[in-house]
């Protein structure tokens, strides 16, 4: 019975793994889709969170299981409620991903962000998806050292973060209200990305130390 709990943990783990994977491409196509005022991507992008969401209910089938059959303990039980809780922040991120892809779409046929700032969405974007790939190498490895890199890596976002509001504030905004609020939301978005990344990672380090 151990080997098979064991054997379905590791099965949970390649699952989160995939949700990570899945938000890190959205995140990308996102981007690419709002900075050349692309369609096609948006819409791909969109029609996507569909399959996020079916390994979503794998994920909360199995660890459900695992919970009324194997009534698991300590590490074990650490293991499976962090695997429900960082399948729920994955899905967010997928979500957020398709925020951005809704932007886009909905300015089609003109890009949603000025050329002003476009250098932070490039960076943000790119950055987004840098640490979705490092939240599922964590959850793979279970490496609490990795784990905390990726909090230093969030404060890079932040920072880009706040130099895009800095921007919006800036008196030479010529883009008008409807841009100011696009890139308000768009930052703002790619921020929280961010963040449920770093809280896979806490959640990581907790399932591993119990800290």
């Amino acid at each position: 019975m151990r080997s098979a709990f064991h054997q379905r943990l590791g099965t949970l783990t390649q699952q989160l793994g995939l949700m990570c994977a899945m938000a890190g491409e959205a995140v990308g196509q996102a981007t690419e889709a709002l900075l050349n005022a692309d369609l096609v991507q948006a819409e791909r992008v969109i029609a996507a969170q569909v399959d996020m969401v079916a390994v979503n209910a794998r994920v909360e089938e199995t660890a459900f299981g695992l919970l009324a059959l194997q009534a698991p303990v300590a590490t074990d039980l650490r293991a499976v409620v962090s695997a429900i809780r960082i399948a729920a922040d994955a899905q967010r991120m997928g979500a957020l991903a398709v925020h951005v892809a809704e932007i886009a779409r909905m300015r089609h046929p003109r890009p949603a962000v000025p050329d002003d700032v476009r250098q932070y969405f490039t960076e943000m974007g790119a950055l987004a998806g840098q640490l979705a790939g490092g939240a599922r190498e964590v959850l793979l490895s279970q490496d609490p050292r990795r784990a905390a890199q990726i909090r230093r890596d969030d404060d890079a976002m932040d920072e880009l973060h706040h130099q895009l509001l800095a921007e919006l504030m800036d008196r030479g905004w010529t883009h008008g209200i409807a841009a100011a609020v696009d890139v308000t939301l768009l930052g703002r978005f790619y921020e929280r990305f961010a963040d449920h990344a770093v809280q896979i990672a806490r959640r990581v380090i907790f399932q591993a130390t119990g800290h």
